[in-house]
């Protein structure tokens, strides 16, 4: 659901009627994940994909029914399944849709979207339970803490939940007579961006886009309080990266490229990332440059191990030569560590 949470949102706030469907279970090449979500409206809009194309004419006519009617439906389509054929799910996967009015919608599931929404907003983790069996939608949310929002959690389905914050792997529970889909909300990953240069502006956007949080440092006054970005990063700091860094969550969920150009701020950055647990440090700049750089780091003291952690020059190898396309080359490379990262 993430990468449509902002169109949800714009839903909800029109008070717009709409069915959320969700993939909860795959098996084999089915199109797309677990967790995977598409809203369709009463107007027949659609937001997001359950499969890239090949089942959303079957589902986009269920979700209208769910519409009208209220009552979730569980649909199956695989390739033993005739119907999946007639959609074109002819890959050789499995794939389940649960298919429910927008809890939204529905009075005694608002504070649930409620306190889901402003976890997504403040970018804190969450476990949300939807029941797949009954006749009505029902859910829960699991707060890091352990609080939890909705009626009917059981000591079962709260240890179901902190074994999916713990693997980030959605999946489905049975409790009792009940089927329940657990599905992890993360913390967003961070991309921690030094220098606000032009590049920078097209990397913010595409990160946003990407779902990360993106956080800019700089201490030029000029290009963070002069800059107009083309989507704004969640955070801006008009300081010196000694002075913002040690204050950051500095972990594995963490991405750093720097772009400013200046050896004094990169290299400030460099000193402290080099020695945190940031899952990736991309610079800016030619072979040449970046030669200059490891011996200034080397006559700082740190070891060729150490150093080795660089992504220099840094971004995917697209022979990019404008600031658009250079962003995108960075882009990829961040995306490819942070993919095999979570493949390890």
């Amino acid at each position: 659901m993430l990468d449509i949470f902002t169109q949800i949102e714009g839903w909800v706030e029109t008070r717009k009627s709409f069915a959320l469907a969700t993939v909860v279970e795959t098996w084999r090449s089915a199109p797309r994940m677990a967790g995977a979500a598409m809203a369709v409206s009463d107007q027949m809009e659609v937001i997001g994909s359950v499969s890239g194309g090949c089942i959303e004419g079957a589902v986009i006519k269920e979700a209208l029914e769910v519409i009208k009617s209220g009552t979730p439906k569980l649909m199956k389509f695989g390739v033993e399944n005739e119907d999946a054929w007639a959609v074109g799910l002819s890959c050789g996967g499995k794939v389940t849709v649960f298919v429910e009015r927008f809890m939204a919608m529905q009075a005694s599931e608002k504070a649930v979207w409620d306190a889901l929404q402003q976890n997504i907003r403040t970018n804190k983790a969450a476990v949300l339970l939807s029941q797949l069996s009954g006749q009505q939608s029902k859910h829960l949310l699991v707060q890091p803490k352990g609080e939890v929002q909705g009626e009917g959690a059981s000591e079962a389905l709260l240890k179901a939940a902190q074994t999916v914050a713990q693997t980030h792997r959605h999946q489905i529970v049975h409790h009792q007579d009940e089927q329940w889909f657990v599905q992890d909300f993360p913390e967003k990953t961070r991309l921690l961006i030094v220098g606000s240069a032009h590049i920078s502006l097209d990397l913010i956007d595409l990160a946003n886009q990407f779902n990360f949080e993106t956080i800019v440092i700089d201490p030029r006054q000029i290009f963070t309080a002069k800059t107009r970005f083309l989507s704004p990063p969640a955070h801006l700091y008009h300081a010196w990266p000694a002075q913002v860094l040690p204050k950051l969550r500095l972990n594995h969920d963490t991405y750093a490229v720097l772009l400013s150009h200046d050896p004094k701020i990169d290299d400030q950055a460099l000193h402290l990332l080099l020695r945190s647990e940031v899952a990736y440090i991309g610079c800016l700049g030619s072979r040449k440059t970046h030669a200059k750089r490891l011996k200034r780091l080397e006559e700082a003291g740190f070891t060729s191990d150490e150093t080795d952690r660089i992504y220099a020059p840094v971004g995917v190898n697209i022979h990019a030569k404008t600031p658009q396309e250079i962003a995108l080359s960075v882009m990829a490379q961040v995306v490819e560590v942070k993919n095999n990262e979570e493949v390890v």
